[in-house]
């Protein structure tokens, strides 16, 4: 993987004609070491969020030494780049082939449930191995998140007592609960309030669990979400265990995704077209520009020029993807210098989560290029860029900073 000191030496050097992934191994670093002194119990970095073999190698050797994995090429990225990594599969539907094989031939003990019918899958695939770390995922009901996972997954408050005891009984080990608030939560408090939840349900099934999973849902900074410090999400973690009815050796477990790579990766792309305030980019949708097109996240852009920075007052865009599908557009607005034109490239900041992760390769598109750069993230939760990234709302397509909500100027 080649290093360049910035983007902008990128483009000086050799003006790429395809979207580069610009990546901040240090920002994965910092992030890694911030969240294993904070967090008192053990990590797991949710691999669904940068399966990268880099980002996997990089926080292995800064600590992590457990991965939330989904599918049997996940166990097999992180078996061939942090071999000697705890792994807990954490989907709770898998295919009976997939847990015996996670099983028998990597080692895999943790394997998440949601049903009674999961269950007895788990335990027929695993020939009803007794060494076995069953943790029960249970619903909850939880606000503040930009996602909501709430829908899919989870065994119901009714459901709950039968599946818990069930699991109880199946495993000579570890019996843990596990949840997610919601991924982007913006709100520390729902996660005690969702240990409060699974306190309860515990005690209805009268079961002690060996393991409290407060899984992922900690946020990075988006233009428009700035959230809390993540000392006060650690600090909610803590006083909703505290509360908890568990016994004396019970651990503390987290998923987070996002809040370890969110800031490492940025999106180098050129401006293949301009019509108007449109911008027709060479990735989009289908590639690393999921959110943004889909959840209409307006990410942080930069204009990146060899010649250095325009002069122009900023412009309100919005992006179209490279294919030939009309929903590949992201309507931003984002804010970019009004004489961006054909042959330019704009740089996309915070993609380092949900972003290369979910591209594909539809309509031929997709080849992506991977570098690392030495420069600062366009914002972080570490203390490695600002904490915030101004909002902007247009007026004829000129774009003005948004002052922030519930904050008046002084009267002098």
């Amino acid at each position: 993987m080649h290093t360049y000191q910035s983007p902008l030496d990128l483009v000086r050097q050799r003006s790429p004609e395809r979207p580069v992934a610009l990546v901040r191994p240090g920002a994965v670093a910092v992030a890694a070491r911030w969240l294993q002194s904070a967090f008192k119990g053990k990590v797991f970095y949710a691999v669904k969020a940068n399966p990268s073999p880099w980002a996997i190698r990089e926080l292995a050797a800064h600590g992590i030494a457990a991965f939330d994995v989904a599918s049997m090429p996940e166990i097999e990225a992180v078996r061939a780049h942090a071999p000697g990594a705890e792994l807990a599969f954490m989907h709770p539907v898998k295919a009976p082939e997939a847990i015996s094989r996670a099983y028998f031939d990597h080692g895999v003990r943790t394997f998440a449930l949601d049903s009674e019918d999961e269950l007895a899958k788990i335990l027929a695939a695993t020939h009803h191995a007794r060494d076995l770390n069953l943790m029960v995922r249970l619903a909850v009901e939880a606000t503040g998140a930009a996602y909501a996972l709430s829908g899919k997954f989870g065994a119901t408050s009714a459901d709950a007592p039968g599946l818990l005891l069930a699991a109880r009984r199946a495993t000579q080990d570890l019996m843990g609960v596990s949840f997610h608030v919601g991924s982007q939560c913006m709100r520390p408090s729902a996660f005690q309030a969702a240990m409060s939840q699974v306190s309860r349900a515990l005690v209805r099934a009268g079961v002690l669990a060996d393991v409290i999973d407060v899984g992922g849902g900690f946020p990075s900074v988006y233009p428009g979400m700035s959230p809390p410090d993540l000392s006060e999400y650690v600090a909610a973690i803590e006083r909703g265990f505290n509360d908890m009815m568990v016994h004396d050796t019970t651990e503390l477990w987290c998923e987070p995704g996002r809040a370890l790579v969110a800031e490492s990766t940025s999106l180098l792309t050129r401006v293949e077209l301009r019509r108007g305030d449109s911008l027709y980019l060479n990735d989009g949708a289908y590639g690393s520009l999921f959110d943004a097109a889909h959840a209409k996240w307006p990410f942080p852009v930069k204009l990146i020029r060899p010649e250095g920075p325009s002069e122009a007052p900023l412009r309100g865009f919005q992006f179209y993807g490279p294919t030939c599908d009309s929903i590949d557009v992201m309507p931003g607005p984002f804010r970019l210098p009004d004489d961006v034109r054909q042959g330019d490239h704009v740089e996309i900041g915070m993609l380092g989560a949900y972003g290369v992760a979910m591209a594909t390769r539809f309509n031929g598109f997709g080849d992506l290029e991977t570098v690392e750069v030495e420069d600062s993230p366009m914002a972080s939760m570490y203390g490695l860029a600002p904490r915030s990234i101004p909002t902007a709302r247009t007026d004829a397509n000129i774009v003005r900073f948004a002052r922030p909500k519930g904050r008046r100027r002084r009267k002098r």
